[in-house]
């Protein structure tokens, strides 16, 4: 076991002062329950901490490194930063899927893959680094993953939005009823579910998409309507979000 902290450590190059802290992080609830040791505890604590401290330094980064950008494009940008599909982008990025202690159940139904496993144990990752070594060695680890990912974006030249959320904008200022999104198809086992949504302005049907979750389906829904009425090229950012080039004033 301490050669695997070991590897694991020097990938992401912080070395634990209090071993367990490390340990505590990548246990999932569902080896927890399996286990039944008093002496291991699962990740959730772990995880709204690290949450907690995810927003403070993207916070912090976004508002230095972008002045002059307004409170609602701040706002998106976190969101995206601190998205499941970007945390778990992260989580891959360290391999962390290798290194989560999972329950046997949890790991024949594929949950090394899973997004919400892996973005809450970068989170629960980022609070044992915070309570080991500090607030400073937390923000070096998060802003490795910050600074690559921010490179990507031009602020002066784009937008960046949410699929859903920029549907709904688009809806509202044309002074339309909210989207509608309804469940179509459920299909496959448990482990391999594919939700198929349709999204729908009152009764006339915009986009239908599938995806591994209902959240997934409904935002590939809304991107698939935004193509159609945006008219524009829309260049994907992550799983949730797009850029789009501003129009010169």
């Amino acid at each position: 076991m301490n050669k695997k902290w070991d590897v694991f450590e020097k990938k992401i190059k912080y070395r634990f002062q209090n071993i367990d802290l490390l340990q505590t992080a990548l246990t999932h609830r569902s080896f927890a329950y399996e286990s039944q040791k008093e002496d291991i505890t699962d990740n959730e604590v772990l995880e709204f901490l690290g949450d907690s401290v995810l927003g403070l330094v993207v916070a912090d980064f976004l508002v230095t490194a972008y002045p002059g950008v307004s409170e609602g494009e701040l706002s998106k940008l976190k969101s995206t930063v601190a998205s499941t599909s970007s945390l778990s982008l992260f989580a891959q990025q360290l391999k962390l899927d290798k290194f989560i202690l999972l329950g046997k159940g949890e790991e024949k139904s594929g949950g090394r893959k899973k997004k919400t496993i892996l973005a809450g144990v970068y989170e629960a990752l980022i609070a044992a680094i915070y309570l080991d070594g500090g607030f400073h060695e937390s923000k070096n680890f998060i802003m490795g993953h910050l600074r690559p990912f921010f490179k990507k974006i031009n602020v002066d030249k784009f937008f960046i939005n949410n699929y859903k959320s920029a549907l709904q904008e688009y809806f509202q200022k044309e002074s339309l009823s909210a989207p509608n999104y309804k469940m179509v198809t459920t299909r496959g086992p448990d482990h391999k579910k594919q939700f198929t949504v349709e999204v729908f302005l009152r009764k006339r049907s915009l986009a239908k998409a599938t995806g591994s979750s209902k959240k997934e389906a409904e935002q590939k829904a809304a991107q698939k309507a935004l193509k159609n009425l945006l008219g524009r090229k829309m260049r994907v950012f992550t799983a949730d979000t797009f850029l789009l080039k501003k129009k010169r004033g």
